[in-house]
């Protein structure tokens, strides 16, 4: 078969018919109202957790951030993973299997908390983390909220070299 045997019966045309996307964008929505559905399956309430995940993303550490929303740091650990927050594991991916062989029973859980070398509080925040999922839909929430905190660019100051190839929408800074 030859290219014009091939090309035979094609045409070009000059125009084309515009489709778009459809979007759904909430993003305007503020993330306690996001959160009001899945109350019971946080540890704390979804103001106090739109509070905790707004302060601990400015950089605040668990600890303060959990001063700001009104809770304890375990609890707002345990808010930030079930969240889908990384970072907020005690231990390192090897201490990790010895939580994991504790749960399965295949040692006692004072020879695990010495062998993770951890305190029984970092244990535990341990063990929570691996016997509770993160949320799919909160965490869907917590990152649209983050993504449509700040356009692109927005902190980019005029000497940064990446000021032009990222440049935020006009009017944003």
């Amino acid at each position: 078969m030859t290219l014009s045997e091939i090309a035979e019966g094609l045409e070009v045309t000059v125009g084309q018919n515009e489709r778009g996307v459809a979007v759904a964008d909430d993003t305007d929505t503020p993330l306690a109202e996001r959160l009001d559905g899945h109350g019971d399956d946080l540890p704390c309430t979804p103001a106090a957790t739109a509070t905790l995940v707004d302060a601990y993303t400015a950089g605040r550490s668990v600890a303060d951030a959990a001063d700001e929303a009104g809770i304890s740091p375990m609890t707002a650990a345990k808010t930030l993973h079930r969240c889908g927050v990384s970072g907020v594991h005690p231990f390192a991916p090897t201490r990790r299997g010895i939580v994991r062989d504790w749960l399965d029973g295949r040692m006692a859980r004072s020879e695990a908390v010495g062998l993770a070398g951890g305190d029984d509080s970092a244990f535990a925040l341990a063990t929570y983390v691996e016997t509770h999922d993160p949320l799919p839909a909160v965490a869907d929430a917590v990152e649209a909220g983050l993504a449509g905190s700040s356009p692109i660019g927005s902190a980019l100051g005029a000497d940064d070299p990446l000021a032009d190839a990222l440049d935020a929408p006009k009017g944003s800074r």
